[in-house]
This record gives C-alpha cells, sequence and structure tokens, in this order.
C-alpha cells in the first residue's frame, strides 16, 4: 500500500499529470497570476492593431489600392518572427519575461494575419474560419495531452511541451481573431458588444474557478482562447473607422501606446516562472 502511494506520488501532482521529476525542471513560461492575464490582453490586443497596421494600413487591404496579396504576405512576415520567437524561447536556458511576451506578441500578430487570410482572402468566412481553427485548437490540446498525460502549464518544461504549448496558442490566436470578428460582424453585436460577451465569460470562468471543481488546466485554457477575442474586439474598437463603431485611432499610434503599456507592466510587475499548477 505505502509502495502504491509513493508511486502514484512520483507519477501526478494532485491529478493534473504533472510529475516531481518533471517539477525539478527549469519551467520558462509565467506563473499565472492577474498580471500574467493583464499582459495576455494587451499582448492580443497589440496582436490585433499590429497584424492590421501591416495588412491594411501599410499593403491596404481595405482600401482601393489594396495589394492583393496582403494578408498573405503579413502571414508570412509575421510567421517568420513567429518561429524565430519560438525557436529562442525553447533554446533558452530559464524563464525571460521580455522574450516570453515578444514570443506571445509574436503568436498574436501571425493569427491576426492568418485569420484575415483564411476567413477574408480565401473566403471561408468567420463561421467556418471559426470552427475549423475551433477543431484545430481541441485537436492540439488532445494530441498534447495523450503524448505527455498533462496540457497543465507547469509542465511546460521540456522542448516537446514547448512545441506543444505554442503550437496551441498559434492555434488560439488565430481563433480568437476570427472569432471576434464572428461576434462583432456575423452576430452584429459590434466591438463593445461581443467585448462584453467574451469579458462576461471570462467573469465566469473566475467564478468556476473559485467555486467548482473544473479542471484548473482546463479552465486556464478556456481562459485564454477567450482573452484573445477580447483583445481583437478592443483593437477593431480602436482603429477602425467611426461609420463601423470604433474610434479609428492611427494603427500604428495605437500598437505603440500599447507597446509601452506592456513593456511598463513587465518592468513594474516582476514575474516568477511557473512552480506549481493552476
Amino acid at each position: 500500500m505505502a509502495k502504491a502511494a509513493v508511486l502514484q506520488d512520483r507519477t501526478t501532482d494532485a491529478g493534473t499529470g504533472v510529475t516531481p521529476e518533471l517539477l525539478t525542471l527549469v519551467s520558462k513560461v509565467p506563473e499565472v497570476t492577474l498580471v500574467f492575464w493583464i499582459i495576455k490582453i494587451l499582448c492580443t490586443t497589440i496582436g490585433e492593431t499590429g497584424g492590421d497596421a501591416v495588412t491594411m494600413s501599410f499593403f491596404g487591404e481595405t482600401t482601393e489600392n489594396a495589394n492583393p496579396y496582403g494578408y498573405l504576405i503579413g502571414t508570412a512576415i509575421f510567421g517568420v518572427i513567429f518561429f524565430i520567437a519560438v525557436g529562442m524561447q525553447i533554446r533558452a536556458a530559464k524563464f525571460h519575461p521580455f522574450l516570453y511576451w515578444f514570443t506571445i506578441i509574436a503568436t498574436t500578430t501571425v493569427g491576426t494575419t492568418l485569420a484575415d487570410y483564411l476567413t477574408r482572402s480565401n473566403g471561408l468566412g468567420y463561421t467556418i474560419g471559426s470552427s475549423v481553427l475551433l477543431v484545430c485548437v481541441v485537436g492540439s490540446l488532445v494530441i498534447w495531452k495523450l503524448v505527455t498525460g498533462t496540457i497543465d502549464v507547469a509542465s511546460v518544461r521540456t522542448p516537446r511541451s514547448e512545441i506543444f504549448y505554442w503550437v496551441t496558442i498559434m492555434f488560439s490566436q488565430t481563433l480568437g481573431t476570427a472569432l471576434g470578428d464572428w461576434f462583432a460582424d456575423t452576430a452584429d453585436l459590434g466591438y463593445l458588444g461581443a467585448a462584453g460577451v467574451f469579458g462576461s465569460g471570462l467573469l465566469a470562468l473566475v467564478l468556476l474557478y473559485y467555486y467548482s471543481d473544473i479542471s484548473r488546466a482546463v479552465l486556464f485554457w478556456i481562459a485564454f482562447i477567450l482573452t484573445r477575442p477580447l483583445g481583437a474586439v478592443v483593437g477593431d474598437f480602436l482603429d477602425k473607422p467611426h461609420e463601423d463603431g470604433g474610434l479609428e485611432l492611427s494603427r500604428y499610434l495605437a500598437t505603440a501606446i500599447l507597446l509601452v503599456l506592456i513593456i511598463g507592466a513587465i518592468l513594474l510587475f516582476p514575474q516568477k516562472p511557473a512552480e506549481e499548477s493552476h
């Protein structure tokens, strides 16, 4: 009996699938705190304004003189940055806040341009595009769980887990853009209405976190996914034309302001690597 108990303790950490041996390895992702979620939402918002700045403002995708391959070119540019950032993150010997959040921003920008290419240039539309991307996110999480035994952020300490982590995040960021557009445009809620929906969803998750026994890893990933469309519709609200319900701010200016806020938050609120399950 004692041997079985020891074996169980060595196998999992509170049922999360995170082994004690795994916890001895270095974590390169941040602890999940309120500051984490604030910076995450800022990063998802800058992903929208930054991606749109390249494809819509620079390549003029939404103008009469649009480059017919603007979304595709933007995706290629941000895709290269994404792969470089993920490679640097995986090769890093420890948690580096600026590198981690740079990689998150890389996923949000490539997610923005990729979603726009799939739903607009490629003609999938917001409904089909969101459905396909949701399947990709869920599929990524399921395969990750089957291969490693856990999707808990505390387990992201090996190159294999890091690859699953970043692929899942990239899919979720892409889904967020398409989902935000669906609620704002297809469901005709507008940017603020859509933001209210996603904000309410996050509030519900907070209540579930404190008053239910639902897997904390599952709640984390649902929250992670929901913060992306929230940031997307807020970004659209900032830079879209007045007639579309936006403030029509310069995409370059909005992106610069958001970048300053992100850097300020990282400097003012030091973060620690994730050391335990959430």
